[in-house]
């Protein structure tokens, strides 16, 4: 058995401005931000986050009154690099497709 440290994980969490988002924990780790904008108007917005260990993800539903929701992290897909998780959410703005983009923002 090595006593070495274990890889890194990545996972991608979501939220819809004004309908849910995402809350990180200690042992999720924010590294990179971004909005999925559509027609000029921002429909979701993504975190790409390195995840520590197993725990629970805390989903709130922004509706009055709000409700929080703990999603276990073994339910997300994960990723070995933030490069893959990247690749994964660029498939979301293609090149050439309608007024898509996803933009980088400040965390």
């Amino acid at each position: 058995m090595s006593g070495g440290v274990a890889p890194a994980v990545y996972v991608i969490l979501a939220g819809k401005p004004g309908s849910f988002r995402t809350e990180l924990g200690p042992d999720v780790r924010s590294v990179e931000a971004y909005d999925y904008v559509f027609f000029g108007r921002t429909k979701a917005h993504f975190v790409i986050a390195e995840l520590h260990r197993e725990t629970k993800i805390a989903v709130i539903d922004e509706a009055l009154p709000p409700t929080v929701s703990r999603i276990p992290s073994k339910l997300l897909k994960k990723y070995a690099s933030v490069a893959e998780a990247r690749r994964d959410l660029e498939h979301l703005a293609r090149p050439g497709s309608a007024d898509v983009a996803l933009v980088r923002v400040a965390q």
